[in-house]
């Protein structure tokens, strides 16, 4: 069955990295700078939410038996199109307009195949399209999630409820053992970037899947779930630098994701389950990867950190909106989508070739 409230939700978490963006760039200033800053600081959390709901969906979409080659041609041709041409784009303003941005052989190479966010080096992990660093941490889940999901199948809910639990547990204290450890010197790559410490989310998005499929989630219903995830979110403001990335929103996101899962196989009211909802989140992903794109475009044709009183700032927010919202709608329509099935035809052909 299909979950259309988790397609709705994706596009919530792309809006929210946008609004964090917005913030980044300082679009506004004084008191609407202050308060957009209050507001969407914690945007990047957006990141930890695809995370988990991308462990949930392939838990969830996935038969019980399934090709580990051919699930890593599919995921492959889900993410790679896209990845190519936004990275073409990026390359395009680096070699015209914005020439500080551009990216070493060593860089580039390693971006193209995905491996970037392995490196703590800040011209590795933010090359070419800077956004395209959750690509490498999503491969290399991709490259586990068949392993994994064997593993998870075969210890029943209740396991799943622990390895739910113990994931929930390890992004909680893993700030404190980075720090304590000091097993980096570039805290924030360790604890944001570095694909590995990523992992307990989408382990625990599978684990989650499982328990709702099992029809065992006694968690909190959508409302409260909701709830839970907004004060998370607003915490992060509250607690230490290391705090503020995964751990205060792991419960709310976590319990969320399940929640709107939920009513979505009871029939129960969904924000998230309308049809713009969900036609946003199917082109969410082409919204990531073109959103900063689009933004620094704009700083290099006019002006970095604009800090504008609010009219002005809202003016430029929306423009920026509006240009990633239709180029988004393009790439999805005559990039994500053919290239995918042009990727499997291709491999499809060789297949029957071979046999």
């Amino acid at each position: 069955m299909s979950l259309p409230s988790l397609t709705g939700l994706r596009w919530t978490a792309a809006l929210l990295v946008f609004l964090f963006h917005v913030n980044l760039v300082q679009y506004f200033g004084g008191r609407a700078g202050s308060l957009v800053n209050w507001a969407f600081s914690a945007g990047d959390t957006g990141v930890s939410f695809f995370f988990m709901l991308s462990g949930f969906v392939l838990a969830w979409s996935s038969p019980g038996r399934t090709g580990i080659a051919k699930f890593w041609r599919r995921r492959l041709a889900r993410v790679y199109p896209l990845h190519v041409v936004t990275a073409l784009l990026a390359l395009a303003m680096a070699f015209t307009f914005a020439p500080m941005t551009k990216p070493l052989h060593t860089q580039l190479a390693a971006n193209l195949l995905m491996v970037q966010s392995w490196f703590p080096d800040f011209g590795f992990y933010q090359s070419v399209n800077p956004v395209s660093w959750s690509l490498a941490c999503e491969a290399f889940f991709y490259f586990l999630f068949p392993v994994l999901l064997w593993c998870l199948r075969r210890v029943g809910w209740r396991g799943n409820l622990i390895v739910a639990a113990l994931s929930t547990a390890t992004v909680l204290v893993m700030p404190m053992l980075i720090h304590h450890l000091s097993l980096s010197t570039d805290f924030t790559w360790t604890i944001y970037y570095f694909p590995l410490l990523r992992l307990p989310e989408f382990v625990l998005g599978i684990a989650l899947a499982e328990v709702v499929r099992a029809g065992r989630w006694r968690g909190p219903g959508l409302a409260v779930s909701l709830i839970l995830a907004v004060f998370g979110y607003f915490l992060t403001s509250q607690v230490d630098y290391g705090y503020q990335f995964t751990a205060c929103t792991v419960i709310g996101f976590a319990a969320l994701i399940a929640a709107a899962a939920t009513a979505d196989l009871r029939g129960e009211p969904s924000p998230w389950r309308g049809r713009l909802m969900v036609k946003l989140g199917e082109i969410s992903f082409a919204f990531y990867m073109i959103h900063l794109l689009v933004m620094r475009t704009g700083e290099y044709a006019f002006r970095s950190h604009p800090k504008e009183h609010w009219p002005m700032g809202l003016a430029v927010t929306a423009a920026a909106f509006a240009i990633a919202l239709s180029l988004a709608w393009l790439l999805h329509t005559y990039v994500e989508g053919p290239g995918r099935r042009l990727m499997l035809r291709s491999w499809g052909r060789r297949a029957a070739v071979r046999h």
